[in-house]
């Protein structure tokens, strides 16, 4: 007998993978979207941006006014 386990803590369950848009609350999946995050901001705000937000900010954290990088 094995056991499989269910739910959110499966294995392959986008719920470890998922970010959302800071500006346009668009849900991202880390390794299938193109995603931008704040070095300085990302775990006060949670800042991660989309790629047309990207362009809309012209490349800096609203809040900060930092670069933003892509998440790898």
């Amino acid at each position: 007998m094995s056991i499989r386990i269910r739910g959110s803590n499966a294995y392959g369950h986008l719920g470890w993978l998922t970010v959302y848009c800071r500006i346009c609350n668009r849900k991202l999946i880390i390794g299938t979207d193109i995603i931008y995050k704040c070095p300085k901001c990302e775990k006060k705000y949670s800042a991660y941006f989309c790629e047309a937000d990207k362009r809309g900010v012209k490349g800096k954290c609203p809040y900060c006014g930092t670069e933003l990088v892509p998440v790898l």
